[in-house]
């Protein structure tokens, strides 16, 4: 992966991150965030929003469910402290300071 790409894709992450941090329910779905994802200038399909949702899984920043074919992704305790500059996770932006 690029340094450009390695960027992108960590930037793309904190920004999921955020959004989920921002529901009241602490989820979306994969479709939306794809959409969310492109108001910031990150233009990826589905297939990849959903990759990143199981690279975040695995570093225990959300979990992740099935509505039909459609992905949920629900914050964690851990993704909701990194949004907060709390704790840091790797491979996530860290977010800059308010």
């Amino acid at each position: 992966m690029s340094d450009y790409q390695k960027i992108l894709t960590e930037d793309a992450r904190l920004t999921i991150l955020k959004e989920l941090a921002q529901e009241n329910s602490y989820s979306l779905n994969e479709t939306i965030l794809r959409d969310l994802l492109e108001t910031f200038g990150i233009n990826r399909d589905r297939d990849w929003v959903r990759e990143q949702l199981k690279v975040m899984a695995g570093l225990d920043a959300i979990t992740t469910r099935l509505a039909g074919s459609v992905m949920i992704a629900v914050i964690t305790r851990a993704g909701l402290d990194h949004v907060k500059n709390r704790i840091a996770i790797d491979s996530i932006s860290r977010p800059s300071p308010e």
